[in-house]
């Protein structure tokens, strides 16, 4: 009978050490996976309203640039056109040039990040319509109003690309100037180039037009392809 309880004593501990392991080991699985689903880019910038609001970015800018696009329904809306789709080119190639990588928590995206195409693209889409509203309107209350609005719009949703993780405040800044830029001087050489010749050659408002129609199909083609993948 003692030496029974001398085994039962020398056992006791051994349970206990294993039953302490094993939650131990559950305690520390517990903690990797809180990291894990803390640290993870889907954690950071998969859910709330600011990654809403980025993903819908794209859709409303380029809802509002359609827009603008519609009620001018002149030469110069096709040559918006050409200079959007060009913009987005220069921005693919400048970020091939540049090679610089994104930030560490953007995993899902492979390809460079300086500049920040969606950047460049919001700010020369965002500067076209504070040039169209101002040639419309003149400078007036109303106009500077919603050039305002226009323009803190459009810095919101770059910042977004930011507090995403997706880019770094250097590589947005630099797509805001580079898009903002080529916006201006695209509008300024349809006035001080083009719409002399355009309006007075028929082929050259056939050319435009091609080039234009052109540029919109391929966008398309680009946005079928790239942009509900992105959304799912």
């Amino acid at each position: 009978m003692a030496a029974s309880s001398s085994l039962l004593l020398l056992h006791k501990p051994t349970c206990n050490f294993h039953f302490n392991s094993a939650r131990f080991r559950k305690r520390v699985q517990a903690l990797e996976q809180e990291a894990f689903i803390n640290n993870s880019p889907v954690a950071d910038a998969g859910g709330g309203i600011e990654a809403v609001a980025n993903r819908l970015s794209k859709w409303i800018v380029a809802a509002l640039f359609g827009s603008v696009l519609l009620l001018r329904h002149d030469g110069a809306a096709l040559w918006a056109v050409i200079g959007s789709v060009s913009n987005s080119a220069l921005s693919v190639a400048l970020k091939h040039l540049l090679n610089q990588e994104r930030p560490s928590a953007a995993t899902l995206r492979s390809d460079p990040g300086m500049p920040s195409s969606h950047a460049q693209s919001i700010s020369f889409i965002s500067v076209f319509i504070v040039l169209s509203v101002m040639e419309w309107l003149g400078t007036n209350i109303i106009s500077l109003f919603l050039s305002g609005l226009i323009l803190a719009l459009g810095s919101y949703f770059t910042w977004l690309r930011v507090s995403q993780k997706l880019h770094t405040t250097s590589q947005v800044v630099v797509g805001a100037i580079v898009g903002s830029v080529y916006s201006t001087l695209w509008y300024k050489t349809w006035n001080s180039l083009v719409l002399e010749a355009f309006t007075s050659s028929f082929s050259v408002q056939v050319a435009v037009f091609l080039v234009a129609a052109a540029s919109a199909l391929g966008f398309v083609v680009y946005v079928l392809l790239n942009w509900f993948k992105d959304d799912r």
